[in-house]
């Protein structure tokens, strides 16, 4: 499989990460304790003294316990993790040594990093780092379109002091601490980009030697793609919506995963009710990877360092249809061709196991007819996931077949299925193929 990458610059080893297909994203930092968005310091344009003086002097997220944390993820089924190191506020979760904004000289009084990636790699999860393009804290970052302060009437005069190439600087300075005081880190997620008229791109971040620093630390890390670097990017990351199809760059699929909230904040957001059913969210997974990709599921820890009520039960229920159905998800990918999607389902495929999953979305009754020579060709025996059950596979009786619609039998296997649907959120029937 190509990746989202064509450029002299050297590419990292995705095959952990088709394999793993399900990660959980965490959004965590001083936004926290306002509790209504990670942006919101942009948003209501809340000045650095007023900011800190509210939230930096009031950190201290006392429960804050990672092996739940992980405990959580891995029972989700999750496979890896990707957490906020710095937003674009600035704030930094581990006692980075380039500056004072940092957890340890928060009442929290400690790196919340290290602890958090050991949890996490003694649950056998893969860790993953997001880390700001941007930062809207220190002081030689030059005001722009989004920044906080950009209604400031002292704005050009601000900027006049300052220099993106010390900011630079210190964003390598920072990346490099990341790489060099963790062990192996398994991707790195880069936020974000946004070049032209006011805003900053691969110029601001010194993107081509960052890259070069990156692969040079830690060559086999898998890269994200919003450096602003055209063909530079192990993985593209699609955000807050679902691709119809397979990723494609240059008409070629290529790795991707989707990166999507419980709700629409990426950072606690106490007052939003507009949370989604684990019913949606486990069919988001399993239409990612029916389309080759994978899900980047986000949750926003409090500001006393716990996941809430709201985001462990969509966790839990998630994991209660992973633990039966993990094998319809791990190490698959798209169907071949030869065999098409049936009404209502999704189909995933194990290149290594030679096993095609039909995920049912929609439960039908008796029948479940899958049209194409492939399907007759090639299956050769059936059971419902969950339980392990034979699925029957026979269709209409004779006297049935006399009021059916006329279709050439040797076009369509039918499976004859239990009247009643299995007592899971999405069935999924397991078909044995020949080679």
């Amino acid at each position: 499989m190509k990746t989202a990458t064509k450029s002299n610059l050297p590419t990292g080893d995705t095959r952990w990460f088709v394999n793993d297909r399900f990660g959980l994203f965490i959004h965590w930092g001083l936004y926290a304790l306002p509790a209504r968005h990670e942006w919101v310091k942009a948003t209501e344009q809340i000045p650095d003294d007023r900011y800190d003086d509210r939230y930096f002097r009031h950190f201290d997220p006392d429960l804050y316990d990672p092996t739940l944390w992980a405990k959580a993820a891995s029972d989700a089924g999750m496979k890896y993790f990707v957490v906020t190191t710095k937003h674009h506020e600035g704030f930094c979760l581990w006692d980075s040594q380039l500056t004072d904004y940092k957890a340890s000289r928060t009442p929290a009084g400690r790196d919340l990093l290290a602890p958090m990636v050991a949890a996490f790699r003694d649950r056998g999860m893969r860790v993953g780092f997001y880390h700001s393009l941007i930062d809207w804290h220190h002081p030689q970052f030059v005001i722009d379109r989004l920044h906080s302060q950009r209604n400031n009437p002292q704005r050009a005069k601000l900027n006049k002091a300052r220099d993106q190439r010390q900011y630079a600087a210190y964003l390598h300075g920072q990346v490099r601490e990341l790489l060099t005081q963790f062990g192996k880190v398994d991707s790195l997620w880069f936020d974000f980009s946004y070049p032209g008229t006011d805003g900053k791109g691969r110029a601001d971040w010194q993107s081509a030697p960052l890259v070069k620093m990156i692969r040079q630390l830690q060559p086999n890390i898998v890269l994200n793609d919003r450096l602003d670097l055209p063909g530079v990017g192990d993985v593209k990351t699609p955000e807050q919506f679902q691709p119809r199809e397979w990723v494609k760059v240059d008409g070629r699929p290529v790795v991707w995963e989707a990166c999507q909230t419980f709700s629409g904040s990426w950072g606690y957001f106490r007052d939003e009710m507009a949370w989604r059913s684990v019913d949606e969210l486990l069919l988001t997974l399993i239409d990612c990877v029916s389309k080759g990709g994978n899900l980047l599921l986000n949750v926003g820890p409090t500001g006393r360092g716990e996941f809430d009520a709201r985001a462990l039960a969509r966790l839990a229920g998630i994991g209660d249809w992973m633990k039966r159905h993990s094998r319809a998800i791990y190490g698959c990918t798209q169907a071949p061709a030869e065999f098409k999607t049936p009404q209502d389902c999704r189909l995933t495929y194990n290149p290594e196991s030679k096993r095609l999953y039909v995920h049912v979305l929609a439960w039908p009754y008796k029948h479940l007819h899958l049209d194409g020579v492939g399907y007759g060709r090639r299956v050769e025996y059936a059971q419902l996931l969950n339980d392990a059950s034979e699925v029957a596979l026979k269709g209409l009786e004779d006297w049935q077949l006399h009021h059916a619609a006329n279709q050439p039998k040797n076009q369509v296997l039918t499976l004859t299925l239990p009247t009643v649907k299995p007592d899971v959120t999405v069935p999924v029937i397991e078909l044995f193929l020949r080679d």
